[in-house]
């Protein structure tokens, strides 16, 4: 028995009442994969944008909300 037929007798087994726990799930595992693209020239200039532009530093949220002048 494959496992879409093992799947498909649980569901008949299963009550009204507890479908909509299941139709969840399955509209889940319904979404076809994303396909992995490789980066293109586009892609890769604009990474390297970012990284030029990103000097990795950053503050606290301590530091932020003093500056926004939110009191945590």
């Amino acid at each position: 028995m494959s496992n879409k037929e093992l799947a498909i007798q649980l569901i008949e087994k299963i009550p009204e009442s507890k479908m909509h726990y299941i139709i969840g799930i399955l509209e889940g595992a319904a979404i076809p994969e994303i396909e992995t693209v490789e980066p293109d020239e586009w892609d890769m200039a604009m990474i390297e944008k970012a990284e030029r532009e990103n000097d990795v530093t950053g503050i606290t949220v301590e530091d932020l909300a003093d500056e926004l002048g939110v009191e945590l």
